[in-house]
């Protein structure tokens, strides 16, 4: 902060010189902070992205075997389904072929441990053929949804249904479907294979995952037909908004990606993948949490010696500053003490304005200058409309909050490095403008009072119903006849006309 004092600018506020050693010590100690810092992080950063790349990689090769083994579990229950196609159009449908079917269909069962049943229902959905021999009287699967699919829809492609409870054992089954045309092309039912969902669990479970990891198989469209873990209230829901389906197998039929799972909120590391003969898709996942708890224990053993390492060498650094520092402490303390009179002596305590005494001194300076050059100044003198009233209202808090705004207004409008905002006493303000004519000062005031006014700050008794301001200015050339007493006379009398 500089004060001028007639032609020669003198600085009040020297800086302070330091010794070039200690800005050499604190150099060199920041550097050897920051080495060491950032070679740890380094080393932690790359660990982890190798612990990633890892868990990555065994994500995918996990999902990869999950889409294989379930892509031979439809295959072998397709296999099943389309045997029994040929059998019914070979053999017939009588009640001796019929008994033959439901035996050799009850050794597939037997045999084939994901199988929990194979079923033929007729046009109308009534059962004609089950492998468990026994049918519940008038047993009806029509209401099914695969059955209402092929039904509507000529495909004799497999056909894989959202996961259901079993009608017969009330299990949850998953339905693998085919239609089954007539002679002519017709719609003549429907062949029926149902993969038992424990068969799911027992196969999921066999993966040495930590306890917060997961496996799902389902549904392109994010229906969910098998989890691990398994809860009821999961079956049949949807995971079309979580991330894996909605950001990147929309990308990749295949990948991995860090996401917190919709269904419990854990954030998991997704290998998944969608199969390519049927419309599933299978993910493994391995929590974050297990996934990096060793790099954390590492991590938190590197920090440790990271800290100690700084720690050790702030204070060998600090000992040294401290010596460097000492000598200087004693004038930092008198120039800070200096300067906190200087501003208290030559600013408002308030507005943060120059006081009437800085004001005092800068005009005198200016005044002379301007003398001897010739040159114009002036003076805006401001006043807030109906103060009285506006604090008598809303109180004199108020009033402080209202002279600060208006002060603060004053400081963004002014846009030369020697035009001075002053708070000259109470709520009057003024504005001291060294070589500056008569419009130049006029446009500075109407430019105030357009600023204030887009404050809105509320004053009901004003009849603009907010807060507004009066100016005055008065621009002279200083002479015998334009003294200081008459710049502030006539532009305080301009301001009373205001």
């Amino acid at each position: 902060m500089s004060f001028h004092d007639d032609d020669n600018s003198v600085d009040l506020l020297q800086p302070i010189k330091r010794a070039p050693v200690l800005w050499l010590a604190v150099i060199a100690i920041f550097l050897v902070c920051v080495s060491i810092v950032t070679f740890n992080v380094w080393q932690l950063e790359h660990a982890k992205n190798h612990e990633l790349n890892q868990a990555e990689i065994a994500t995918s090769n996990l999902s990869k075997s999950l889409a294989q083994q379930a892509e031979d579990t439809f295959d072998e229950a397709d296999v099943i389904l389309v045997d029994l196609e040929e059998r019914m159009e070979v053999d017939g449908r009588g009640p001796a072929q019929v008994s033959r079917i439901e035996r050799l269909l009850a050794r597939h069962v037997f045999q084939t441990h994901q199988l929990q049943g194979v079923f033929y229902f007729d046009r109308t959905g009534r059962w004609v053929i089950s492998s468990f021999g026994i049918k519940p009287p008038d047993a009806n699967n029509a209401d099914r949804e695969y059955f209402l699919f092929h039904k509507q829809n000529a495909s004799l492609g497999p056909h894989i249904s959202k996961a259901v409870r079993s009608r017969t054992t009330n299990d949850w089954i998953i339905p693998v479907s085919r239609r089954v045309n007539d002679k002519n092309g017709n719609f003549d039912g429907v062949v029926l294979a149902t993969l038992n969902m424990k068969y799911f669990d027992q196969f999921f479970d066999s993966f040495n995952m930590d306890n917060k990891g997961a496996i799902f198989l389902s549904m392109t469209d994010g229906t969910v037909l098998a989890r691990r873990p398994f809860t009821d209230d999961v079956i049949g829901t949807s995971l079309a908004k979580g991330r894996v389906f909605s950001d990147y197998l929309s990308k990749s039929t295949s990948g991995t990606a860090m996401v917190t799972s919709i269904v419990d909120n854990v954030t998991r590391l997704y290998g998944y993948r969608q199969l390519e003969k049927y419309p599933l898709v299978v993910a493994a996942a391995v929590s974050e949490e297990s996934l990096l708890d060793e790099w954390r224990q590492n991590a938190f053993k590197s920090i440790i010696i990271i800290v100690s390492a700084v720690m050790a060498n702030i204070l060998f650094g600090v000992l040294l500053i401290q010596q460097i520092r000492f000598g200087l402490q004693a004038e930092a303390k008198m120039r800070i003490a200096q300067s906190s009179l200087e501003k208290l002596a030559l600013q408002d305590s308030l507005t943060g304005l120059a006081n009437r005494r800085h004001f005092e001194r800068v005009l005198d300076v200016e005044f002379r200058r301007s003398e001897r050059k010739k040159a114009p100044l002036s003076l805006i003198m401001l006043d807030i409309d109906f103060f009285k009233s506006f604090n008598d209202t809303y109180g004199h808090y108020a009033g402080d909050h209202c002279i600060v705004a208006v002060a603060d207004t004053l400081r963004t409008c002014l846009n030369r490095a020697g035009d001075l905002a002053v708070r000259y006493g109470g709520e009057e303000m003024a504005i001291f403008l060294p070589e500056n004519d008569a419009a130049g000062a006029f446009a500075l005031a109407e430019k105030i009072r357009s600023a204030v006014v887009a404050k809105q700050i509320l004053h009901a008794d004003n009849p603009l119903g907010i807060v507004t301001v009066s100016m005055g200015c008065y621009t002279c050339v200083p002479g015998e006849q334009n003294t200081i007493g008459k710049l502030i006379q006539n532009a305080d009398a301009a301001l009373y006309s205001a």
